[in-house]
């Protein structure tokens, strides 16, 4: 079938009992997609790049940028890197009420409706339906039931079909779009506790997300849609905090991932994987976790990159009457000035949050990039460096694996190509543990 979804090929490898599955780089940061982009076609791989329903909405998220938008932000990048859009998959992360829960649910899921509209039509072919969140007249005392979740969620399930289906008179060959289905973990952006719990699903739960997302697709007519759901998120015991993240230990896991042999279909996603090494990430996809997203682990890596650059600066210019880009301080006056990206995230005494605020792995400083100031700030870092040359001594200093690459010749020693190398350190883990360069095989 022509239009048949590429990433089902996940599903079918690992019923087969291939270890592939693929990594999700969830972030609109422009470094970030270019790494991934560029390493896609360099390794002759695929890419799945995400945004979360507060990143990008119908009136622009929080990135200014609309579904569409952001589909032609990646195909212009793509482009750029000259990698072919077959190889490029966009996907749609916790679609629902999300950013409308503060409204009653006829308005909240009148505007979730229009946000799975909106990626759909855009072109989207991977969508994350999340309709776990309480809205402004459920019950604040009671847990949201099952059949509540997935009613809701059967309903954004139709409105995706039906757009799909008129999306299909004006392009015959646009993609179907797979669903995701499931929210067993925090909300975008991470844990608001500072030591909130963490449990591994347990297989009850996981069994009866499926039969209740199950039933109520048949109730809305959607028996043949259910045949392209083919994940189910579940919390297999990773999280990433402050100081580092919850290591996956397949042994408390085991009867979760044993479970998902019983479903043909369907494969896990795992939220949160961010920090895992990358033979922790390699035993999730070994387990039948097919879909592998990260985030902050990404930023973070552009982060130290920026870092390291900014340090260079300081370096290779002190002494003299250059005007130096004072990054790291810029960033954290921005940060002090709009704390509400990071306020609720990190906890402590003054001390204790200045750290935070520059080196928690949880990365709030990625909310703060786009901010003028600390755009200007980056950019006179890298047009100084750029005019000086970046002295080798404190690359080694700084950026010891760029160094190498750089004096091998295979990487160039220009700011922008050491951000983007810096990134493929972190990419590099989940390539090596997703096998993803099979699924086209």
């Amino acid at each position: 079938m022509p239009n048949t979804n590429p990433l089902k090929q996940i599903v079918i490898k690992q019923k087969k009992g291939e270890p592939v599955g693929i990594y999700s780089c969830c972030s609109a940061n422009d470094y970030v997609i270019e790494a991934a982009l560029e390493k896609a076609k360099r390794d002759n791989s695929c890419v799945l790049i995400e945004a979360t329903a507060n990143q990008v909405d119908q009136n622009g998220g929080y990135t200014g940028m609309t579904p569409a938008d952001f589909m032609a932000f990646v195909k212009e990048k793509a482009e750029k890197a000259g990698l072919s859009m077959d190889r490029v998959f966009l996907g749609g992360d916790h679609l629902g009420p999300l950013t409308f829960a503060s409204l009653p649910e006829k308005e909240a899921m009148e505007k979730a409706r229009e946000l799975v509209r909106c990626y759909v039509a855009a072109g989207f072919t991977k969508i994350h339906i999340d309709t776990s969140m309480k809205v402004a007249d459920d019950d604040p005392n009671e847990r949201l039931s099952d059949a509540t979740i997935s009613r809701r969620g059967a309903e954004l399930a139709r409105v995706c079909e039906d757009t799909y289906q008129e999306l299909l008179k004006t392009n015959p060959d646009a993609i179907r779009p797979v669903y995701i289905v499931g929210s067993e973990v925090p909300i975008p952006g991470g844990a608001q506790e500072e030591n909130a719990g963490m449990q591994v699903t347990k297989v009850e739960d996981f069994k009866a997300t499926v039969k209740a997302f199950e039933e109520a697709f048949a109730k809305e007519g959607l028996e043949e849609t259910w045949k392209d759901v083919i994940a189910v998120v579940v919390q297999p015991g990773v999280e990433e905090k402050d100081a580092g993240c919850t290591e996956y230990d397949r042994s408390k896991a085991v009867e979760l991932m044993a479970s998902i042999k019983e479903y043909p279909n369907l494969v896990f996603e795992g939220h949160s994987t961010d920090y895992q090494t990358k033979y922790k990430l390699r035993e999730l996809v070994e387990d039948g976790v097919g879909i592998l997203k990260v985030g902050p682990g990404m930023t973070y890596a552009m982060r130290e990159a920026l870092f390291s650059l900014a340090y260079m600066e300081e370096m290779m210019f002190h002494g003299t009457d250059v005007e130096t880009s004072h990054f790291i301080d810029v960033l954290e006056e921005a940060m002090l000035e709009e704390p509400k990206n990071w306020s609720k995230h990190y906890h402590g005494n003054d001390a204790e949050l200045w750290f935070k605020r520059k080196f928690s792995f949880s990365d709030r400083s990625r909310y703060y990039m786009p901010n003028p100031k600390v755009a200007a700030a980056k950019d006179k870092m890298i047009a100084n460096l750029r005019k000086e040359g970046i002295n080798l001594a404190v690359l080694s200093q700084f950026m010891p694996i760029q160094y190498t690459k750089v004096r091998e010749g295979v990487l160039e020693n220009d700011p922008e190509a050491l951000i983007k190398d810096r990134i493929c350190n972190t990419i590099e883990e989940y390539t090596f543990a997703s096998h993803q360069d099979e699924l086209f095989k």
